[in-house]
């Protein structure tokens, strides 16, 4: 049995990477552990390169305090700005000893309330609750179920983005390994 690592103790983030695990690789059995680990990433990344770079960090502690894993998984979710509209996305970082994997998910403009809150502090999961009336939507079905009326829910949304993380794990022999391996 494997054991996956992910660097967060949230749920939707769990879960989207047990099922973006278990649809990529069905016939094995893994063992999936959600962690808190204190970190610097600022609480909301405003840039794709701050937000990846977030992701990276998480992969990072993971492999630093549970060297024991084999697989590391990062997701961290993420603004930017496109012709004067916000829009949020998420990146994820797997890897294991040889590999890494890394993918972005879809993005979409954010409501003009909610980026005005973004931009002055707020984390995008509490400007959405101010919003929306809501509390703890990061939770549950974030922004991007907002949105969509739950067509996507936050779960859904970051599950696609690891599946296609995981592409060099099921195709090894067409990605370099890790150079520290």
């Amino acid at each position: 049995m494997k054991k996956v690592i992910i660097a967060s103790s949230n749920p939707v983030k769990v879960n989207a990477a047990r099922d973006g695990f278990t649809s990529m690789f069905p016939g094995e059995e893994f063992i999936f552990t959600g962690i808190k680990l204190q970190h610097s990433i600022n609480p909301q990344p405003m840039s794709s390169i701050e937000t990846l770079n977030g992701a990276e960090e998480r992969v990072r502690l993971c492999r630093e305090f549970f060297e024991d894993a084999d697989y590391w998984v990062g997701i961290e979710g993420g603004v930017d700005f496109e012709e004067e509209q916000m829009i949020a996305y998420a990146w994820i970082v797997i890897q294991t000893r040889e590999l890494s994997g890394k993918a972005r998910t879809g993005s979409f403009t954010l409501p003009e309330k909610v980026a005005q809150l973004v931009r002055e502090g707020k984390e995008l999961g509490h400007a959405d609750d101010i919003v929306f009336n809501r509390q703890n939507s990061k939770q549950e079905n974030g922004a991007v179920g907002l949105l969509t009326r739950n067509i996507i829910d936050r779960r859904k949304y970051y599950e696609h983005a690891v599946v296609l993380a995981l592409i060099p794990f099921l195709n090894p022999e067409y990605y370099p390994p890790l150079s520290d391996s």
